[in-house]
């Protein structure tokens, strides 16, 4: 069943692609906002209890709702599946943006690639140059990829029904949301969402940077992993990065001018600097590792019938 639900997301992601900022993150930030408004008074207990009913009370109810339809016919369980997998994971969701960069710098039309990854990143792209506009961008497409695909998928199958792929979108929406929230004093409230997700991405982050490198340069995506990746802020990510920079060959990270002034980033991968070729390259490094997923699917359904 999970692999007939993530085929068949696929070809509707391709037929009608989810507008995701408007139709998940926005009512779902909504709902982590309603719930840290309600119980935000500061302590670490509070974000717990909060977390609870932000997070896994909505599991629950889907999970409910899973069984009964099971119960009822498969074939309903079947749609719900692929309606929730449809709504949380996805490649439409960073490839329009990804793309349209890469085809503006091959046409060598900087200004507009600035702007679109302005667009995409939320961030400063003042002044920066070819090579920069596409390490960032390829960076964010290993990042989303992670994040919108390899992520969500782990815990589809893991979990029964569409549980799995709930929690991973909601636990990331929630720890984004509440982190901005309350400054210095709402910090103790926000620290569980952050350690619970930090929990939750333990195992994907670590299964997607041995896809990368199964399907990459094996070597020096190992290499990268173990000898980078705590160099980067964000720890966890930057597993996937420095494994992603590593199987491509390609640097990543690196100082890069974020507005006006000059952002100190730790050094990712080996090689050669990014440019245009490399953000085709990366296209193909996530393609293979979807291919790699799917194919376990098939033989853990294949073995699960046989058994």
């Amino acid at each position: 069943m999970s692999l007939l639900s993530l085929i068949a997301v696929f070809l509707i992601e391709q037929l009608q692609p989810l507008d995701y900022r408007r139709i998940v993150a926005e009512p779902l930030g909504a709902w982590a906002d309603f719930v840290e408004s309600q119980f935000n008074a500061g302590a670490y207990r509070h974000g717990v209890l909060a977390w609870c009913l932000a997070v896994l009370l909505p599991v629950g109810v889907v999970g409910g709702i899973y069984a009964a339809l099971y119960a009822l016919n498969p074939i309903f369980a079947l749609l719900l599946n692929v309606g929730v997998l449809y709504l949380t994971m996805g490649f439409r969701q960073f490839s329009h943006h990804y793309t349209e960069i890469q085809l503006a710098l091959r046409e060598e039309d900087l200004p507009r690639a600035r702007q679109l990854l302005e667009t995409w990143q939320g961030r400063s792209a003042y002044n920066l140059g070819s090579s920069d506009i596409a390490r960032l961008s390829i960076e964010g497409a290993l990042a989303a990829s992670h994040r919108h695909v390899f992520a969500v998928l782990l815990w589809f199958v893991l979990l029964p029904g569409p549980c799995g792929a709930l929690l991973y979108r909601l636990a990331m929406i929630v720890r984004e949301r509440w982190a901005t929230k309350g400054g210095e004093s709402g910090k103790d409230f926000a620290t569980f969402s952050a350690q619970s997700f930090s929990i939750i991405d333990w195992l994907p982050v670590r299964v997607t940077a041995a896809a990368f490198a199964i399907v990459g340069d094996f070597e020096d995506a190992a290499y990268c992993w173990r000898t980078q990746a705590g160099a980067w802020p964000d720890r966890d990510l930057g597993i996937v990065l420095a494994a992603g920079a590593g199987a491509l060959g390609v640097q990543l990270g690196q100082p890069v001018v974020d507005g006006v002034e000059l952002a100190d980033r730790a050094e990712l991968g080996l090689g050669e600097p990014a440019d245009v070729d490399f953000m085709q390259s990366a296209v193909g490094l996530v393609w293979r590792a979807t291919v790699l997923w799917m194919l376990l699917l098939f033989l853990l359904g294949l073995a699960s019938l046989v058994g």
